[in-house]
């Protein structure tokens, strides 16, 4: 009997595997997906994520991140990280750079879907499988979550994200978001020749149908050849528990706000680590705390400026407001930077 399973390989689903590998457990990763897994992502790592990857040994070709601008019209605000660089990574590349430290650790990736869970007193069967502990890392939708009757209460407001690529040079060294009335656009250069463009919004409307309403972002990449759109969403996802038994989630699986502050990845890999340290110490219950405790800020912070962003008149003065005060905006992009 393996000591962990891992149902869903994608970031934080391998950060918990390499996790629970270097604590001494026995692990193994479940995902019914191909070998390397894109998404609809901002691609944007915050200095805090690049601090933790390294400390797992990973470290993803991407571009240097110098900090976040924000954009709105003529008005711009600017603040640079203060402690270290983030990086602009494809997500091809982060999972393929994690899924080849997973295998490095002698760690296996099975190909197949978690469908069934049964608790037991001292372990649990998932699909027949015998485990001390399951993470579920699987995702926004999580399964494992529905089949745990864990689901939270559907939003009322649901928002969308929508990703394309633009081959062309880098024009900043600077997470962009660029604000409408209605949506964000995130600017994330994640190579020498090609940028990412995320956004996220409560329309649903086609990537370039909905481009438009950003004419500057829109001049600079007309007339470029774009990758393939991905789409995810609703992205708000809520889970009434953490914890159920011998069941852990992590990751988007244990519950979303949204992607407005960029902080996705940093997040699952701080929650894996939590996940991975309760079940080491055999007490799975103690997980729900520690993951009350990393994901507050981020919580706090999205829930805040989601709440700011749905009333017209203050949402056309975010920018202006983050302009007039840097030392504001500073603070908040430092709390953004550090590790969760």
């Amino acid at each position: 009997m393996t000591d962990l399973l891992v149902g869903g390989g994608g970031p934080a689903g391998l950060a918990a595997a390499l996790y629970a590998a270097r604590a001494g457990l026995e692990v193994t990763v479940w995902e019914p997906r191909g070998e390397v897994i894109d998404k609809a992502c901002g691609e944007g790592l915050m200095p805090g994520a690049v601090t933790a990857l390294r400390e797992l040994g990973v470290d993803p070709p991407g571009h240097p991140l110098a900090g976040i601008r924000y954009v709105a019209g003529e008005a711009a605000a600017q603040a640079d990280f203060r402690d270290g660089e983030g990086r602009g990574v494809r997500r091809t590349a982060l999972h393929a750079a994690l899924r080849a430290a997973v295998v490095e650790a002698g760690v296996a990736i099975v190909r197949r879907p978690v469908t069934e869970v049964v608790q037991r007193e001292h372990d649990v069967l998932v699909d027949g499988v015998p485990a001390r502990y399951l993470v579920a890392a699987d995702g926004l939708h999580s399964p494992t979550r529905r089949l745990l009757g864990l689901e939270g209460r559907p939003a009322t407001v649901r928002r969308y994200g929508l990703r394309a690529h633009v081959e062309r040079a880098p024009w900043t060294s600077h997470v962009e978001v660029h604000w409408s009335s209605t949506a964000e656009a995130y600017v994330t250069p994640v190579s020498r020749d090609l940028v990412g463009i995320a956004l996220l919004t409560t329309a649903r409307r086609p990537f370039t149908e909905q481009l438009a309403d950003f004419p500057a972002l829109r001049t600079r990449v007309e007339g470029r050849r774009t990758t393939a759109v991905l789409g995810a969403g609703p992205l708000r996802q809520r889970s009434s528990r953490r914890v159920a038994g011998r069941v852990l989630l992590v990751g988007d699986a244990a519950g979303y706000v949204d992607a407005l502050t960029g902080e996705g990845v940093a997040l699952g890999l701080a929650q894996a680590r939590a996940a991975v340290a309760a079940v080491a110490a055999d007490d799975p219950e103690r997980y729900e705390a520690a993951w009350r405790r990393v994901t507050w800020r981020y919580r706090v912070l999205t829930a805040s400026l989601l709440g700011v962003s749905r009333v017209a008149p203050l949402r056309r003065g975010i920018v202006p407001a983050a302009s007039a005060l840097p030392g504001l905006f500073q603070t908040t992009v430092d709390a953004l930077a550090r590790p969760a």
